[in-house]
């Protein structure tokens, strides 16, 4: 049973990582393809240009949401799986393949918004389903230890983008990255992609869904059932809101934030998202062991205390000093606070809602959340700075911080009221009873 769970939350993760890969190997290398697609300019508008593209992709992932949560909660969580898994390859290929702006005109940034939008459906159903999956595959008791793999694959997803974005950047020269090299790592997504669409095909169904009952299926996975819901639906938003501005804004904005204000060179940018990121995902597993022992909610309070207090200083302290390790020892203190979130959202997300609605409750108010305020996070900053006013964008990201400690502070422990618990427990005394 052991060896089953594992191998079934590998296939899980690995298609989360290649997934989170194709969708942040946009942001790595934006840097790059941004004169591509868009008019020679300032290097700041291209780069806003391109940052509007990505705030767009995150505009499907509600409605992505909304369409594979009603499929995994009716048909499976493999089964949904492995369609978005298969959505996301087609959209690397089309970008990859797709002529820049001196070829074909406005064609060519057209072409990049469809493709965003695809990938954004993609991703909405992906995160839902793979936090559903991964928290009803964990065995009881280390729920928060297994389902905190899905951050470690989703954050493994931007290292894989960073590595490939250091070999290459060892490998070619500026202009070769800029003419073509950065087609080759969207290649890799869609042949990653179509690899884990393969594997995904092997996995187990989980126990709670093959279980679920035939009138339940029949109204699973709509918006009229999880209405049903208003509490659990209002604490995903809040849990939401917070963790998802300041993890975008640590582990995306933050590498425009250092070539662009703090004057590091893209080079060393790199190595220092590459190692700050890989000591995040190992931290990952620790601090969803540790809510296993003491409970989720005290991690939350913990990220928004210090969230609320810590991102304008951290943020104006490496603006002030320039110096690559000062700004890797700051980018680090930003992820050790930011893990409170990020290592247990997930079960906690999962923890509310009964399975017919679970995938389509974890996945749609946390997507519309996403939409709107992580996918933005980046376009925020980089308005505000060619307005001359960057720094707000600090306050802006400790006032997030603080409207989800309010959410935290009120919220009960997950652990103790979750609803995956007490459906185990109510089919085991089924079943006893059956037995008798």
């Amino acid at each position: 049973m052991s060896r089953r769970i594992i191998s079934n939350i590998f296939k899980g993760s690995l298609g989360n990582l290649i997934e989170w890969y194709d969708w942040y190997v946009y942001s790595a290398f934006a840097v790059y393809f941004s004169a591509e697609f868009f008019p020679q300019g300032n290097p700041t508008v291209q780069l806003l240009n391109t940052a509007g593209v990505f705030a767009i992709g995150f505009l499907m992932r509600p409605i992505g949401s909304l369409i594979m949560g009603r499929y995994a909660d009716r048909f499976g969580r493999r089964a949904a799986l492995t369609l978005s898994v298969g959505i996301m390859a087609g959209g690397s290929l089309v970008i990859a393949c797709t002529p820049g702006y001196s070829s074909i005109g406005m064609l060519s940034p057209v072409i990049l918004v469809l493709a965003r939008l695809v990938q954004g459906i993609s991703l909405g159903g992906e995160y839902g389903t793979s936090a559903t999956y991964l928290s009803e595959m964990a065995s009881s008791g280390r729920r928060g230890f297994y389902s905190s793999f899905q951050y470690v694959t989703l954050v493994g997803g931007q290292l894989v983008a960073l590595g490939v974005q250091i070999i290459l950047q060892q490998l070619l020269s500026d202009a070769d990255m800029i003419s073509w090299g950065w087609r080759i790592p969207f290649v890799i997504g869609a042949i990653g992609a179509l690899i884990v669409l393969w594997l995904r095909r092997s996995m187990d169904e989980s126990e709670q869904f093959s279980k679920m009952g035939t009138e339940s299926r029949k109204n699973a996975g709509t918006l009229k059932v999880l209405m049903k819901y208003p509490k659990a639906v209002l604490t995903v938003v809040g849990l939401t809101l917070g963790g998802t501005v300041a993890f975008y804004t640590y582990t995306t904005y933050l590498q425009k934030f250092m070539i662009n204000t703090v004057g590091i060179d893209k080079v060393t940018v790199s190595w220092i998202n590459f190692i700050a990121l890989l000591i995040f995902v190992v931290l990952q597993p620790l601090v969803g062991m540790l809510s296993d022992k003491i409970g989720r909610r005290p991690l939350l309070l913990g990220f928004g205390i210090l969230g609320t207090l810590l991102t304008a200083p951290i943020f104006l302290f490496m603006q002030q000093f320039k110096n690559p390790i000062f700004a890797f020892l700051l980018m680090m203190l930003g992820l050790i606070i930011v893990s409170g979130y990020t290592s247990i959202n997930a079960i906690v997300k999962a923890e509310l809602f009964p399975t017919e609605i679970r995938a389509l409750g974890v996945g749609f108010p946390y997507s519309l959340t996403v939409a709107i305020f992580g996918g933005t996070a980046e376009f925020v900053a980089l308005w505000l700075k060619n307005a001359g006013v960057e720094s707000i964008f600090f306050f802006y990201v400790a006032a997030c911080v603080f409207i989800s400690l309010i959410a935290y502070w009120r919220m009960s422990e997950s652990s103790k009221t979750s609803e995956i618990e007490a459906e185990l427990q109510s089919q085991s005394k089924s079943g006893g009873t059956k037995a008798l």
